[in-house]
């Protein structure tokens, strides 16, 4: 199975991801099982602890490192330009790897002026540490900034794009700068799986509550959004959604179903306003 890609500045990034927040010790099974699956999109960081695991796992899997997406991810605390280009570092050895093809910003840092990090990101292409950067949970008022200061081209903002959630506006700037948005807690950390209106179009579709969910963000041609699970069989259903499509009245209903509370990752320190 081939996985559709989405381009931005040079980057080519399959549409779906495998996220690995939260799998811990069941990191290298997941990422071994997505893999064979067909994903070729690898998302982790360092803040969650499972950058050996998705190493091992990608080794496992058999699959050579050049045809596999990879995404870390450098934590707020370490955005200092020394502090930044360590972590980099041992990210790299944690992963097994000589470099990574995504390196982001994982949360922004209001205490560290955005740009020496932003100068510390750039610097870690130039030195071949990561193919492309970019940035994650950035506002449209913090993205503008970034891309004012940075002298590479940013190619995604990875933040929480699911139906509970409007993020038009982030949408909007993402499309703007010619950027991917790259689509966190897709299925709302499981808070989509009893919902009456996806659990209808999905009777009707003949899928999953997850495959509607994610074919709804797909269809939308610029997301590339990265569950995560530690179940094969639930790894392999996600990425099952290149052979179907919603209707625009599916599209529509899906999309009315954002609510004022619908955010889970709210870290309100780091990033003041949401948009």
């Amino acid at each position: 199975m081939s996985t559709p890609v989405l381009t931005a500045h040079g980057a080519s990034i399959p549409t779906i991801g495998l996220g690995t927040s939260m799998l811990g010790s069941r990191s290298a099974e997941a990422v071994c099982a997505a893999l064979q699956a067909g994903y070729r999109h690898i998302d982790t960081a360092w803040k969650y602890g499972t950058e050996r695991g998705v190493g091992d796992g990608m080794r496992a899997s058999g699959v050579p490192r050049n045809e596999i997406f990879l995404t870390t991810k450098v934590s707020h605390e370490y955005l200092r330009a020394d502090d930044f280009e360590r972590c980099t570092n041992e990210s790299l050895r944690t992963l097994g790897v000589e470099h990574v093809d995504l390196l982001l910003i994982h949360w922004p840092n209001p205490k560290i002026p955005l740009a020496e990090t932003i100068g510390a990101l750039t610097k870690m292409k130039r030195e071949g540490l990561t193919r492309h950067v970019g940035v994650a949970n950035f506002t449209s008022t913090l993205l503008d900034q970034a891309i004012r200061l940075s002298d590479e081209p940013l190619v995604t903002n990875q933040i929480e794009v699911h139906p509970y959630l409007d993020q038009t506006r982030m949408l909007e700037a993402c499309r703007r700068h010619g950027m991917i948005t790259t689509a966190y807690c897709p299925l709302g950390r499981g808070r989509l799986f009893t919902d009456p209106v996806l659990a209808d179009i999905a009777r009707s579709n003949g899928r999953t509550i997850a495959q509607i969910a994610l074919r709804w963000l797909v269809q939308q041609g610029d997301i590339a959004p990265i569950p995560r699970s530690s179940n094969p069989q639930r790894i392999a259903e996600n990425i099952q959604v290149f052979d179907f499509e919603l209707t625009a009245a599916e599209m529509e209903r899906i999309g009315a179903l954002k609510r004022p509370h619908g955010r889970i990752a709210n870290p309100v320190e780091r990033v003041g306003a949401w948009d």
